[in-house]
């Protein structure tokens, strides 16, 4: 036998060994297996078809990348443990389990997000030959715990029959393989949770056994718009639902052989308590009201039901009746079913439902054994699902009685002025009330306003209707008072029920008369419409009073005294007035030159307190008058740094003034007061103004000046105490009367020069060149520069104490005339031009001439021959020669 026959019969005697013998197996569970982080975890591992003995041994292990392993755990070698993973195993954190003799459980006390991986089981070999497989691998998975619960009940008190809605919204990591599942339960006292409804987690839905019967009435509602939100709506809450609810999340994966749901993680959060108001607890009846009606009158009573969640409900309306004292049983009056369909009644009684709550019982011409005690009993009913409907709650109202007569409205009227006017445009007010009111049931009041100008006793006056309130609470205006009832001066209105007022905003002298007031009592016509009953008058009311007219006194006071220039001068003027009505004063300072003469408004004040400057427009003391309110009727005025201008007399001109009905000012009255004086004494230097001109007549082009000199004479002022207005004036050759001519160039205390533009023409400059001299250059004179020229001044002194300016008075030059020598200038202009340019031109023309003659006449002749010079002829022969 060669050598490769010998190595083939051992492989033909072990394949036949296998296939005769059965072959070891080790199993662990199918994977990969999820859990969550944090949780115990256990992995089973089972060994069959082996030989040897019962008891197998195990040994755990991870497979790392490549071939490589991480022992973990041994049933039999104490030193199979890998060192880094001894700490572990000596805390019992990985631990192993005998389930049997074969079989062996890998233990994780808390399992880590770094236990994730491949684990391998492996049994070392006990049969007699080596057949099957020795070890099995799982895949484990941890993941992390990020479940999350966030439980509301937006509304956790609700009435019988409304929704309760329960939300969950449950937010978790994605993770591959593991579904989600919601659970809301319910817990009533101290008893257990129970489960409601279960959501997941393949998308099916499990109802609780208690809540079966609802679902099958689509009790419920399932509310997933996404985002991990769960929602479950509760329809047609029950007093059974009351208690407090709470959300369960549950995380599941597939695992094992058959792939079934296994629960790796659950979370539950208590959601709150819900309260469901019975409506047995808020459900009110009552009817109104009670009532009193005439024979063949129309009863009508209201039953007012009033219950939480009341849109939800089915309302069954039964009106009952029994007699007066009571004795009798109810009586059903009608029925009206929570279908809305009549069950009991008559012709004669009618109901009807106004809205959701009130149902109107309407019984026509009523007799007077209608009389009686009438109440409404109602019955709410519920929907529960599939058409059916349960009784919530019955009540019945407490009766209202119902008495019929014959009775006719009977009542007092009284009229009463609480405003009566003291003057003319005086505001009146009447009231008239109606009081006592009997047996008016449904009717209406009306009233009428009368006015007669005689006195009560005197009868042969007829009297005016103003207005009247029909019974519909319409205005009818009288014929003579249209137009004041229209323009809104007189005011009919009704404030109460039983009160009418009557007001006249600007009572007239021609009111002024007696008052009545007619009230009408108005009932339902048995045709239609309305029909009186009864009038009844009020004692007349007498409107009067005594026309006054409106008087109004001013006195004004010297409050300080202008004893030199530039000090202060203040005035009071205390206002009286009488027979005016909430008055506004307005007031006007008017001062005076000479007394009697032409006075000129300085400020005013007006009734709204505004100040104005009036005929006050000197820029420079725009702020040295004033003029304010100091008291209830009082005004003071004052003037600072008064000046010899300021002397006079000044007083205040006052006007009283009253509002109308559109709140608009009108004028009452106007006085003045007496005159007061400022007459200080002018002590200061006198100043006097001369002009002088270098040259009276000058030639066109020429420049001329002319000095406007001041002089002072007395006590001379210090150096800058005094300054002056400077203003030149020209009046033209031919103008007699040039009054109010504005000056065309001016210089003020300041030193700035304006010019004014009056004459475009005139170049002119001005100057200072001392203290009280100043020079006038008008250049380029011309034809319209002739004329008279004059200058004006107005001193300033500043006064040492006040350091106030205080102005004098103006000061005005004698003329002088300027002269431009322009007559014969003009007749000579024309001849001298003309001749120089005659001149001019001869003169080129004879130069022209005198070069041309001499240019012809000198010139050399060919046809003659010069003489030689050094030939010696006869001077004779020369002379015939030549």
């Amino acid at each position: 036998m060669d050598k490769r026959t010998g190595l083939f019969q051992p492989c033909i005697l072990c394949l036949a060994l296998v296939v005769v013998c059965e072959s070891r197996v080790v199993k662990v569970p199918v994977g990969p297996l999820v859990h969550v982080e944090g949780q115990a975890v256990s992995i089973r591992c089972d060994v069959s078809e082996y030989d040897g003995p019962r008891d197998q041994e195990f040994e755990w292990s991870m497979v790392l990348t490549g071939d490589q392993q991480l022992q973990l755990i041994s049933t039999f070698d104490n030193t199979y443990t890998d060192p880094s993973v001894r700490d572990r195993v000596k805390n019992a954190d990985i631990s192993y389990s005998k389930l049997g003799d074969a079989a062996v459980e890998l233990k994780f006390k808390k399992v880590r997000a770094t236990d994730s991986g491949v684990y391998r089981c492996s049994t070392p070999s006990t049969d007699s030959v080596f057949s099957g497989n020795y070890n099995a691998d799982v895949e484990l998975k941890v993941i992390g715990d990020s479940l999350k619960l966030a439980p509301a009940i937006p509304k956790p008190i609700v009435s019988e029959g409304e929704s309760v809605e329960l939300r969950c919204n449950a937010t978790r990591g994605f993770t591959e393989h593991t579904f989600l599942s919601v659970t809301w339960s319910i817990r009533k006292g101290k008893n257990p949770l129970v489960e409601i409804l279960t959501f997941g987690p393949d998308d099916k839905i499990v109802v609780g056994s208690n809540y079966v019967q609802r679902n099958s009435d689509s009790g419920f509602q399932l509310d997933l718009r996404g985002g991990g939100f769960y929602g479950l709506v509760l329809k047609g809450a029950q007093p059974t639902d009351q208690g407090e609810y709470a959300c369960t999340a549950r995380e599941w994966v597939r695992q094992g052989e058959g792939r079934n749901w296994q629960k790796i993680l659950e979370r539950t959060e208590e959601m709150g308590k819900v309260l469901v108001t019975p409506t047995a607890q808020s459900l009110v009846v009552a009817v109104e009201k009670n009532t009193t009606l005439n024979v063949e009158d129309t009863l009508n009573l209201t039953c007012k039901v009033s219950a939480n969640g009341l849109p939800s409900l089915s309302l069954e309306v039964m009106w009952l009746v029994r007699s007066v004292d009571g004795s009798s049983s109810p009586r059903v009056l009608i029925h009206i079913g929570h279908d809305g369909l009549l069950q009991n009644g008559s012709e004669a009684v009618g109901v009807s439902r106004v809205n959701a709550g009130n149902f109107r019982l309407l019984l026509h011409k009523v007799e007077v054994s209608d009389s009686g005690l009438y109440s409404c009993l109602v019955k709410a009913w519920l929907p529960q699902g599939n058409g059916r409907w349960y009784q919530a709650a019955e009540k019945t109202s407490d009766p209202v009685q119902v008495l019929v007569t014959h009775l006719e409205p009977q009542f007092k009227v009284t009229l009463e002025a609480p405003l009566t006017p003291q003057f003319t445009s005086d505001p009146t007010e009447l009231r008239c009330q109606v009081t006592d009111l009997l047996h008016l049931q449904d009717g209406h009041l009306g009233v009428s306003w009368s006015f007669s100008i005689n006195t009560p006793g005197d009868a042969s006056k007829k009297k005016s209707t103003i207005a009247s309130l029909n019974e519909h609470g319409a205005l009818i205006t009288g014929s003579e008072y249209q137009q004041r009832l229209e323009r809104g001066e007189i005011v009919v209105t009704r404030r109460e029920p039983n009160i009418f007022t009557l007001r006249v905003l600007q009572t007239r002298d021609t009111d002024m008369g007696s008052y009545f007031c007619t009230v009408t009592a108005w009932t339902p016509a048995r045709q239609g419409g309305w029909e009186k009953v009864t009038d009844v008058q009020s004692t007349p009311v007498i409107v009067q009073w005594s026309p006054k007219m409106p008087v109004l006194h001013v006195v004004a006071h010297r409050v300080r005294e202008a004893s030199t220039g530039g000090s202060t001068f203040e005035m009071s003027c205390q206002v009286t007035g009488q027979s005016l009505q909430s008055p506004g004063y307005s007031v006007l300072i008017r001062f005076e030159k000479i007394l009697g003469g032409k006075s000129r408004k300085v400020l005013s004040l007006s009734p709204d307190s505004v100040l104005q400057l009036e005929e006050w427009s000197e820029p420079s003391r725009i702020d040295s008058v004033v003029l304010e309110k100091t008291g209830q009727l009082e005004y003071r005025f004052r003037l600072y740094g008064a000046m010899v201008s300021d002397r006079g007399f000044y007083y205040c001109d006052v006007t009283a003034w009253t509002r109308d009905k559109s709140q608009d000012w009108i004028k009452a009255v106007s006085a003045e007061s007496n005159k007061i004086e400022i007459a200080f004494a002018d002590t200061g230097p006198l100043f006097n103004i001369s002009i002088r001109s270098d040259a009276n007549k000058v030639l066109p082009g020429e420049t001329v000046k002319m000095k406007c000199i001041m002089s002072t004479l007395g006590t001379t002022p210090s150096t800058g105490d005094v300054a002056f207005d400077i203003r030149w004036f020209q009046r033209p050759e031919r103008a007699v009367d040039n009054g109010g001519i504005t000056p065309f160039i001016s210089m003020d205390r300041w030193g700035v020069v304006k010019k004014t533009g009056s004459n475009d023409s005139t170049q002119c400059s001005l100057e200072r060149t001392d203290r009280q001299t100043f020079v006038l250059s008008v250049h380029k004179t011309q034809h319209g520069d002739v004329g008279e020229y004059y200058c004006t001044a107005t001193p300033w002194l500043l006064s040492p104490s006040t350091g106030a300016w205080t102005k004098g008075q103006d000061l005005t030059s004698a003329p002088v005339f300027l002269f431009v020598n322009i007559e014969l200038w003009e007749s000579l202009k024309m001849p001298v031009g003309y001749g120089v340019v005659a001149a001019v031109i001869a003169g080129l023309l004879s130069v022209l001439l005198g070069l041309a003659v001499a240019h012809c006449c000198f010139s050399r002749n060919p046809m003659h021959t010069p003489r030689p010079r050094n030939q010696k002829l006869p001077k004779l022969m020369d002379l015939e020669i030549d």
